[in-house]
């Protein structure tokens, strides 16, 4: 299936239907008062979470959505059949857009949460209503008004607990496919990951968090090279941030600052986040190499290897730790 994280509709909510005009024409009742019944209400557009969906490619291939027009109201007051609901449905962490006013109508996060987008329109009255004590033979009745009609932008952010930042070939794949069930593609050249993935890595014995490997960045991604900037929203989420850099260059410092100040420019204080910094690929050097090189001294540091498996029981356990410090912080100023 093919990652689409953005696309453009244009929905348009059912009409109502229109009041009737009629009157009772029974045997002994020549001239029977009006019956004219009311207009069905027209239906409405619905964006519904659906969370085994993943991508926006499904709703990309129709640009037009229309939701069913009300029934005309009938003779005898018989009311006509509303129209039906046309539901959208979209994956967790998608934002709708109104694209003519710029304005965010909603951001859909949690399975069945719902929002009506375009309010269908209501049916007309029939001449009945219009009866009174003078005019007891009306022939008027209204039409049903108009549906809502909106052109609307569906963003995807996914939502992972924790991001894996990190320059292309660093092994962010690499250790995705190894501590969880997800299958990335790996291969040893650059930009192998071009979509998001997501992988769901247990650790104790009943809990687990869901990790997110963005594609690689480059210098400049936040202004959009490399389309940096589309793949750096995917982590603006996160509740944590994992830093990956490949140990065996030689300016794992200036590699880090880098990816901080990409982050920033994304987004203010991204990188202030809770973060670890894991230098991968310590099966082809040694950690005496590290000696002379030139550390970050605001992040807590740890080397793996995730083709041999060394030190990413440990690693695992130290993303939980800030996974739950995050959720414990946010507890203690709920309370």
């Amino acid at each position: 299936m093919k990652f689409i994280d953005y696309t453009t509709i244009r929905v348009k909510a059912g009409d109502g239907g229109h009041g009737c005009i009629a009157f009772l024409r029974e045997k002994g009742r020549p001239k029977g008062g009006p019956c004219g019944g009311d207009g069905g209400h027209g239906g409405n557009v619905i964006i519904r979470v659906n969370t085994h969906l993943t991508t926006l490619q499904d709703i990309s291939y129709n640009r037009h959505y229309r939701a069913e027009r009300g029934q005309h109201g009938l003779g005898t007051n018989k009311h006509g059949k509303n129209g039906k609901d046309i539901v959208i449905p979209v994956p967790p962490g998608t934002i709708v857009t109104n694209l003519e006013t710029e304005e965010i109508l909603c951001d859909l996060t949690q399975e069945g949460e719902y929002k009506i987008i375009a309010d269908g329109g209501n049916g007309g009255f029939g001449n009945s209503r219009f009866k009174t004590q003078i005019q007891t033979a009306p022939r008027t009745a209204n039409d049903g008004q108009f549906g809502g009609e909106i052109h609307i932008g569906l963003e995807l952010k996914v939502l992972a607990d924790v991001g894996l930042v990190g320059f292309p070939n660093a092994g962010k794949s690499t250790f995705l496919s190894v501590i969880s069930s997800a299958k990335p593609k790996i291969a040893d050249y650059p930009f192998t990951t071009l979509v998001p993935n997501l992988g769901i890595v247990k650790h104790g014995d009943f809990k687990s968090f869901v990790m997110a490997d963005i594609p690689g960045l480059i210098e400049g991604a936040s202004d959009g090279r490399g389309l940096g900037s589309q793949f750096l929203k995917h982590v603006e989420r996160t509740k944590a941030l994992v830093f990956m850099v490949d140990g065996s260059q030689d300016n794992i410092l200036e590699q880090y600052q880098t990816l901080c100040s990409e982050l920033d420019q994304h987004q203010t204080n991204f990188s202030d986040r809770p973060k670890l910094l894991i230098l991968t690929k310590k099966d082809i050097w040694l950690e005496e190499e590290l000696i002379n090189q030139s550390l970050p001294k605001d992040i807590k540091i740890i080397t793996i290897s995730a083709v041999t498996k060394e030190n990413t029981f440990n690693a695992i356990n130290e993303i939980a730790k800030l996974i739950e410090s995050q959720i414990n912080d946010s507890e203690s100023s709920n309370n």
